[in-house]
């Protein structure tokens, strides 16, 4: 399951992460972020204990959206060591998603 991380634990939960963070920054106006929700949710299942699933809704959390750039949603950020590593904006197959986390364990 996806954790659901805002502005106030951003960087606990993702930037001081010891496992790589996959980061869907999303919006619930915003239909393609509804189709991508299920394949985010399977990955987050798939990589349970080697790596961190995480939606950030951006109307909510508008501060660490600005602070990453993301101007079209959904965008997905993977973050390693506090660092921006892979950007997936768009929906994408499963694969694309799991192939970004397998080259970041």
């Amino acid at each position: 399951m996806a954790l659901h991380v805002t502005d106030a634990d951003f960087q606990t939960q993702v930037l001081d992460s010891s496992v790589p963070v996959l980061v869907d920054f999303w919006a619930e106006w915003c239909q393609p972020c509804l189709m991508l929700a299920p394949v985010i949710e399977q990955v987050g299942q798939d990589f349970d204990g080697r790596a961190t699933v995480a939606k950030l809704d951006v109307d909510a959390n508008p501060i660490s959206a600005a602070e990453y750039g993301i101007r079209s949603i959904p965008t997905v950020l993977l973050f390693k060591g506090g660092a921006v590593v892979e950007q997936i904006i768009g929906v994408q197959p499963i694969t694309a998603y799991k192939k970004a986390i397998e080259k970041h364990l």
